[in-house]
């Protein structure tokens, strides 16, 4: 292995740097601990890894206790998670009847791409869970797929009773896309071809309003419209099937905005800002990692999980303000 020679060439170095000072005995001394400490740690990782890949792997029948696990995990999760939104962000709001708000007109509708892109994901996550304990294909896509349109369906719920907000149908609709992207592709191919993807670069609007924008690199990820981009990443070789196109070769689409410090122009000169929102489109490379070869089911599963985020890779950019535009590495 790599690794075992680069360690010998390691260990030789040392040697020979002890030898030319006379230290013969810490020679020896040092190279078996430094290999006993080798072994120990190859031996341990490799019976964890052994173990981690047993866990992982999907089950070929079903595995009533694996799937009894999925439900009741996800449900405590997803529960829990909806409690601790409305204690620590609605019930700070005044409640109001039940009512609809239209927004589809703000932020560039990025924040429609966010809908869809965490329900696809979210259902692609529930999908895979119960292949995982061996449930059939239709279970898969009826209780599995639906996972993020359930949640995000219920924080609409949430949003609805609140004053401050309500619900919005073009959150619905972008929510129920997510959901059909996945569902039609299995249905279609059973594959999936084409996946929402993610990506953030830091801009400068967010320090111009960071108490929406965001403060920090974390919240400006969640919160900053102008540095996201949304992508559908094509998987090449799904569509052609030919032999010579790499499995794992994407082309991806991305649309991304900028000049946004309000949702909506009315409401920036309601506070003094001109400001001059503007769409962009992107054309780019990509990887689809869930196509890369492995036996390992821990790098399939950090495969799948990565597989949300765009990969930084050469771009042609187009909007109406900088025309055509070539970036050498984009994220």
């Amino acid at each position: 292995m790599a690794w075992a020679l680069l360690v010998s060439i390691f260990l030789l170095s040392v040697a020979i740097f002890y030898k030319t000072l006379g230290f013969y005995k810490r020679i020896s001394t040092t190279i078996r601990a430094s290999w006993l400490f080798i072994f120990l740690f190859v031996s341990i990782f490799s019976q964890a890894q052994s173990s981690i890949n047993t866990f992982l792997k999907p089950s070929d029948t079903l595995n009533k206790p694996r799937r009894t696990g999925v439900y009741v995990g996800e449900s405590v999760a997803l529960g829990a998670t909806l409690i601790g939104l409305n204690q620590l962000w609605y019930k700070d709001y005044p409640k109001s009847s039940f009512h609809f708000i239209n927004d589809n007109n703000q932020w560039l509708q990025m924040d429609k791409l966010g809908h869809m892109y965490s329900t696809y994901h979210l259902g692609r996550v529930g999908a895979e869970m119960l292949q995982w304990s061996g449930a059939t294909k239709k279970e898969q896509l009826i209780y599995g797929s639906t996972l993020g349109l359930g949640f995000l369906t219920v924080v609409e719920v949430f949003d609805g009773f609140s004053q401050e907000w309500g619900a919005s149908s073009g959150d619905i609709i972008a929510n129920v896309s997510g959901t059909a992207l996945y569902v039609s592709q299995e249905l279609l191919w059973k594959e999936q071809r084409i996946t929402p993807k993610f990506s953030f670069h830091q801009t400068k609007f967010a320090s111009q309003r960071s108490e929406t924008l965001g403060a920090s690199f974390n919240e400006e990820i969640l919160k900053d419209y102008n540095g996201q981009t949304y992508w559908l990443s094509f998987n090449v070789h799904s569509f052609t099937k030919d032999s010579f196109t790499p499995k794992w070769l994407n082309v991806a689409i991305g649309y991304g905005g900028e000049g946004m410090l309000y949702g909506k122009d009315a409401e920036a000169i309601e506070n003094g800002i001109i400001q001059n929102p503007y769409r962009q489109f992107y054309l780019s490379l990509d990887v689809d990692l869930t196509k890369i070869t492995t036996k390992s089911h821990f790098l399939k599963t950090l495969f799948s999980v990565f597989n949300t985020i765009k990969i930084p890779a050469p771009t042609l950019q187009y909007d109406e303000y900088n025309g055509l535009k070539a970036h050498f590495i984009y994220f």
